[in-house]
């Protein structure tokens, strides 16, 4: 009797935890979520409730989309054991790149209005940002993967040349865009009729965030059945659903209750479809599984068959096209671009990746708890700007704020890899069943072969027992 009762306990905390992923990195990403929710609690009350008013929690998502994206691709990199200090660099050289080409067309249009104008040019925006980032993402990758030069060195590389490009094509001086581009960057949802006290638009879109979260909770279990693979209790799933339907439909007041005119932003849609696009890679595609391979025991997934050149050169390339979809997201919001676009951009992705509950040796995160990781910052930011903490203060915090998150996921490695809330599990719970856990933390010791581009797969002062 006793050990039936005790895996269906440890199941529903298993369960809850799948939310953001699975085993240990997802107890520790559903951690990094109660971290989020405390600290939203502790803003609202020093702030005397500013920080849920809806208007502030629009401006958050507005102000930081950019830096959510980027800390989609890097989650990538950063699984794969690499890093990638170009972003805000290679961010910057796309955004004078496309405000250039778009003062070029705007003025080929001729004068006047049209209402094709808006949207034909932020398609091509969009399109020459994802090329310029497939580019610049191509040569870096190229480096990395085929000839064998460490992603920090590359980078670091990179970081130089782009923000020296930006400069120079720019001759370091603003320039603007026209206001009709403001759409992709700080736009919302249109309204429609009838005309409500709320945006239509935007609880249309809770609704059916909403039908999507219990048709895809029912949909796991009628596979899981199929397989006969085990579920989680029905009331854990019941459970499950109440608790994201409750959050949606707040998020979906705060958003429909803004001032006039304001709903949920076009950034944070793209964001979304982004969140929802790079999931499905990384967690149902074989170039999301080799990803892991790679950075878990790239000895083991070359053993497999593991292309690692390959994944090494798309996680590059990946990075910088939503690089550059980033720095249009920018400049679109500020309807400019500067010499000083870009500065500091990787070190906020790189600290939403690590404090989302991705690992420094690679092989462990996802998007979502990037994503999370990513909204700890922007509400810190956020919270303490309403409390008028001085900028080098706030420095200070966020660096406090990585370096406590980079420590818990040493510390659980050295203690056997079982965060708090893993202890709750019964033993040989998912660490033990974990390949890829398992592979990180007793990854052999193999010397790699004397091709220097696959020794840059796995850099030796990233590998435990090198």
């Amino acid at each position: 009797m006793t050990d039936s009762t005790a895996p269906a306990k440890s199941g529903g905390i298993r369960d809850l935890g799948k939310m953001f992923g699975a085993g240990t990195s997802g107890a520790r990403q559903f951690g990094i979520l109660g971290a989020l929710v405390l600290i939203i609690i502790i803003f609202q009350v020093l702030t005397g409730g500013k920080t849920l008013d809806p208007g502030n929690v629009i401006n958050i998502v507005r102000a930081n989309a950019y830096v959510l994206i980027l800390a989609i691709g890097m989650v990538m990199v950063i699984v794969a054991g690499h890093i990638d200090l170009s972003v805000g660099s290679v961010a910057a050289f796309v955004n004078i790149v496309v405000v250039i080409a778009l003062k070029a067309i705007d003025q080929a249009w001729g004068a006047g209005d049209s209402a094709l104008k808006p949207v034909v040019v932020t398609v091509i925006a969009i399109a020459l940002a994802l090329l310029i980032g497939a580019i610049v993402g191509a040569w870096q990758g190229f480096w990395v993967a085929y000839v064998g030069v460490p992603a920090f060195i590359v980078t670091l590389a990179g970081m130089l040349v782009f923000r020296g490009a930006n400069q120079w094509i720019g001759n370091s001086t603003p320039q603007t865009v026209p206001n009709y581009f403001n759409f992709i960057g700080g736009g919302y949802i249109p309204d429609f009729p009838p005309y409500l006290p709320f945006s239509n638009g935007t609880v249309i879109l809770g609704i059916l965030a909403a039908l999507a979260v219990i048709w895809n909770e029912l949909r796991m279990r009628r596979r899981q059945r199929e397989m006969g693979a085990a579920s989680a209790p029905v009331w854990v799933s019941g459970l499950k659903l109440v608790l994201l339907v409750a959050v949606i439909a707040f998020a979906t007041f705060l958003f429909g209750t803004g001032r006039a005119g304001t709903s949920f932003p076009i950034p944070g849609i793209l964001l979304v479809v982004l969140v929802l696009i790079y999931s499905f890679v990384t967690n149902s595609t074989v170039t999301g599984r080799h990803i892991y391979s790679v950075g878990g025991n790239w000895h083991a997934a070359e053993l497999s068959g593991v292309n690692i050149k390959r994944t090494n050169f798309f996680v590059m390339m990946n990075m910088s096209m939503l690089a550059g979809l980033a720095g249009v997201v920018y400049v679109s919001r500020s309807l400019g671009t500067g010499p000083g676009d870009g500065q500091g951009w990787e070190l906020d992705a790189i600290a939403a990746v690590f404090i989302g509950g991705a690992a420094v040796s690679g092989g462990i995160g996802t998007v979502i708890g990037s994503i999370i990781g990513g909204l700890v910052i922007a509400v810190l930011n956020n919270g303490l700007q309403l409390l008028s903490v001085e900028s080098d203060k706030v420095q200070v915090i966020k660096g406090l704020v990585l370096l406590v998150a980079v420590a818990l996921d040493v510390v659980s490695k050295r203690s056997g890899g079982r965060s708090l809330i893993a202890r709750f599990r019964r033993p040989g719970g998912d660490l033990d069943a974990s390949p890829t856990l398992t592979g990180v933390i007793n990854r052999p010791d193999v010397a790699p072969t004397g091709d220097p581009a696959e020794a840059s797969a796995r850099p030796s002062s990233t590998t435990p027992n090198a």
